[in-house]
């Protein structure tokens, strides 16, 4: 049995960060990273039956062309995932009232969509970009076992091309589901090696006030290339949840609107439209 203190619930039986019940949610799950950009999504269902939000998980689920799915808000960064798929892991396999695993277990469908930065000049604004690999440049997904999930020729290759220093953790990759690239892939979308940063100043090589451990890592990173492969984007989710989803056995993709390019150094005239166009997309294909 899992002990109340591993697997905490709220006093009505909800899970205790994202204060749902198993029956609050679709197996079609939609992550935003705002709060406020969950209902930019189900303003497009055809209704929505169930809504909540605690702290900066906020959730609805409904329909959508007849079809159930779940958009959630997970806030910023690898550490609020690793709170959100565990407990929407433990919603779907684990029976709350016995706190024993389900003997037949449930994969969920992700989908993120997210505003990310184009690293490359032929990834233009308001372009679309399907994570392919995520490249994890924090050290969450270190305190499980992915030796197994992982790609570790590409990874001992960035950590030469950028002479990354290991004090900070050694970045991992992993790939999306193939499951769901194959069903909302299309010649609309560039496929990418996402990087996911573990913050948004430092660890992305913005710099105020604090000078930072490698100030040369954000070329490093424009100019890295595996078998042809290099760095489309970089942001603070995607490679978080491509590795809890492959450990608990759910199927996660990550799409990004191009808003910004630091190759060329052209930002979206309109981001608000991209992100719109990015959803539609997104909702039709899930909708199939």
């Amino acid at each position: 049995m899992i002990q109340s203190s591993e697997l905490i619930l709220n006093p009505d039986g909800s899970v205790y960060h994202l204060n749902l019940k198993p029956e609050h949610i679709a197996h079609d799950i939609i992550f935003v990273g705002d709060q406020n950009r969950v209902e930019k999504i189900t303003q497009f269902f055809d209704s929505v039956e169930f809504s909540t939000q605690k702290r900066e998980f906020k959730t609805q689920t409904g329909y959508f062309k007849g079809k159930k799915m779940t958009v959630m808000s997970t806030g910023i960064g690898p550490d609020n995932i690793d709170i959100v798929m565990n407990e929407l892991d433990a919603l779907v396999n684990i029976d709350l009232e016995t706190r024993q695993p389900k003997e037949n277990l449930v994969s969920l469908n992700i989908v993120r969509i997210g505003t990310s930065g184009s690293l490359q000049a032929d990834i233009p604004c308001d372009s679309f970009v399907m994570s392919k690999y995520g490249l994890g440049l924090d050290n969450m997904l270190r305190s499980y076992l992915i030796d197994d999930i992982s790609e570790k020729d590409m990874e001992e290759a960035f950590i030469k091309q950028t002479d990354w220093d290991l004090k900070k953790g050694r970045p991992y990759v992993i790939t999306c589901s193939e499951t769901l690239e194959k069903r909302i892939e299309s010649n609309q979308i560039h496929k990418g090696f996402t990087g996911t940063a573990g913050g948004f100043y430092g660890p992305q090589g913005r710099v105020l006030r604090l000078e930072i451990q490698d100030s040369a890592l954000n070329s490093k990173m424009d100019s890295f290339e595996f078998e042809g492969i290099k760095m489309t984007n970089l942001e603070m989710e995607t490679a978080a949840i491509y590795g809890l989803g492959k450990l608990l056995g759910h199927h996660c993709l990550s799409l990004n609107a191009i808003i910004a390019n630091r190759a060329t150094g052209t930002f979206s005239e309109d981001p608000y439209k991209a992100v719109d166009a990015l959803i539609a997309y997104a909702l039709d294909k899930l909708a199939e």
